[in-house]
């Protein structure tokens, strides 16, 4: 991906574990800028639903990637009504099932799938920056590997217990120490992951969610995106 250019739209790209706030506040930031939005998880969601549908087995890496280019994924960047659709079905409620995000990492993992996810996802953003005010996009490579390039880079964190606080009462689930678990079994796939860890770059922001409310994140963040504007 090139560098950015004054004439095109921003790119904020936004990198971090599951419940450090990266959704929340990648959708407030877009509609604080009249930004499209891109959530490049629920793309990988939506090819583990795929194959999980097909019945298959997403430990097989081969198997996988024979059929990675198969499935038609439509990503919907609005900030207010993000969609996600396989084939032209809506698929964004099955993506958040259990099955869906106990498999993923699996799916993430398999170099031909972030190959063609990337891909898609860099062409999505190319759109954006031509037709509109820029792109928020947010992920665990977007730093990385998406849009390296990009003038605003952060990586959010959050404790532990703030991340299965969030993502308990996201799923509403009560039983928070399993999802505490969970979630530190997902860190541990994606950061170790050969292609494509989740990891923060030296020339990303850290910013530790825990204490701060949406409000103050979404306002941090667009303060740094100004700031880039004006340079």
């Amino acid at each position: 991906m090139s560098a950015q250019d004054s004439t095109e739209g921003i790119v904020i790209a936004i990198d971090g574990p599951s419940g450090s706030g990266k959704s929340s506040t990648s959708r407030g930031v877009a509609r604080a800028r009249e930004l499209r939005y891109l959530d490049t998880g629920a793309m990988y969601r939506a090819l583990t639903w795929w194959m999980l549908s097909q019945g298959v087995n997403v430990n097989d890496a081969d198997a996988v990637t024979a059929l990675v280019d198969t499935p038609v994924i439509t990503m919907g960047t609005d900030p207010d009504a993000p969609s996600v659709a396989v084939d032209g079905r809506d698929v964004a409620a099955e993506i958040r099932g259990r099955e869906v995000t106990t498999n993923v990492s699996a799916v993430s993992a398999v170099p031909a799938a972030r190959e063609r996810l990337v891909r898609t996802q860099r062409e999505i953003i190319a759109a954006a920056r031509a037709e509109s005010a820029g792109i928020v996009v947010e992920g665990r490579d977007i730093t990385t590997v998406v849009a390296p390039d990009a003038p605003v880079k952060l990586f959010l964190t959050a404790s532990p217990e703030a991340r299965a606080q969030r993502r308990s009462k996201e799923v509403r689930s009560a039983d928070v120490a399993a999802t505490q678990a969970d979630l530190a079994r997902r860190d541990a796939l994606d950061s170790s992951r050969a292609h494509s860890p989740l990891r923060q770059t030296e020339d990303a922001t850290e910013l530790d969610t825990s204490g701060l409310t949406l409000d103050e994140v979404v306002a941090l963040v667009v303060k740094l995106a100004d700031e880039a504007r004006d340079h």
